[in-house]
């Protein structure tokens, strides 16, 4: 991984870490809880590489881990790729297709851990996993997980907003990504890690 993804993913870290500050008890986020493990979801480029590296780093550490994963990888390739939403061959979503909607609404993370609730490649997750839960501005607005903020008025919301001031430097970092790996758009935590050979 370039070192100017480590240095994103600690503005990243601070960012959040300073919002679940601000907002306090109404953050339920917490090892173990994983119903934002369930259902499938985007993600680019640099996010792919950074979970391969970790896939690999696993490898060398700790090799039943990884085996694991792998086979959990698999399945829901196999799972997936009937309906899948774009180019199953290369991976890249195509999120205008009317069934991405609605695409895997019930699949768990392969890289969840099933009998521990925890992710197996934590210190490598996507960004979505990393800010996931907070107050987030969205072109729809202020979203939340459904589980914290429960009760919150508005001022309390908007007083644990993230900023993403990060997203210009991610966006120049995962176009870079596109141009080391040849593709260009979204995919998914299990696309991104099958086996090329697939």
């Amino acid at each position: 991984m370039p070192p100017n993804d480590q240095q994103l993913v600690q503005i990243i870290d601070a960012a959040t870490a300073d919002a679940a500050r601000r907002a306090g008890h109404w953050l339920h986020c917490h090892p173990g809880c994983t119903q934002c493990c369930v259902g499938i979801f985007s993600i680019n480029q640099l996010d792919a590489e950074r979970l391969r590296n970790g896939l690999e780093i696993t490898t060398q550490i700790d090799p039943a881990r990884a085996a694991r994963v792998r086979k959990r990888v698999a399945e829901s390739v196999a799972r997936l790729t009937p309906q899948f939403p774009g180019d199953a061959a290369t991976g890249i979503l195509n999120q205008e297709d009317p069934s991405f909607e609605d695409f895997g609404n019930e699949e768990t993370c392969p890289v969840l851990d099933p009998q521990t609730g925890m992710c197996d490649l934590y210190s490598w997750r996507p960004v979505t996993c990393r800010v996931f839960g907070l107050p987030l501005r969205t072109e729809e607005g202020i979203g939340v997980c459904e589980l914290c903020f429960d009760g919150a008025n508005e001022q309390e919301i908007l007083a644990a907003e993230l900023s993403t001031e990060w997203s210009p430097v991610e966006e120049g970092l995962n176009q870079a990504a596109e141009q080391r790996s040849g593709l260009r758009g979204t995919t998914t935590i299990a696309f991104a890690l099958r086996n090329r050979g697939e």
